[in-house]
């Protein structure tokens, strides 16, 4: 069994869509048709990152998570869902963030990186 970390920059296209969800959570989103995470209601958008900024994100916020996976978008089916770049935190980095529900027919693509 291979046990080196996955290189997630050759796995995503580094200009590309993607929100990051569990196994679990893709699962949840697929039988409900809509990506709704819990910051839609908390903070008013659906969190994603360009593929370039998926390693870092990965980092920050999902270490030690085993079963994470990319879901990659494509921007042009997210219906009335406007897609915003902006650097909500003062990080220095602008990040897009989905203004709505995100429907499942969006995702081209899941991939594991975690």
């Amino acid at each position: 069994m291979n046990s080196d970390p996955v290189d997630i920059a050759e796995l995503l296209d580094s200009d590309a869509l993607y929100h990051l969800a569990t196994a679990a959570e893709w699962e949840a989103y697929r039988s409900t048709g809509v990506i709704d995470p819990p910051s839609l209601t908390t903070e008013g958008f659906v969190h994603c990152s360009w593929g370039r900024q998926v390693a870092a994100t990965v980092g920050r916020h999902f270490a030690g998570v085993t079963d994470l996976r990319a879901l990659r978008l494509d921007p042009e089916a997210l219906g009335e869902t406007a897609l915003v770049e902006e650097d909500s935190y003062g990080s220095g980095q602008a990040f897009p963030h989905a203004y709505g529900a995100v429907p499942v027919s969006a995702v081209l693509q899941s991939v594991s990186i975690a």
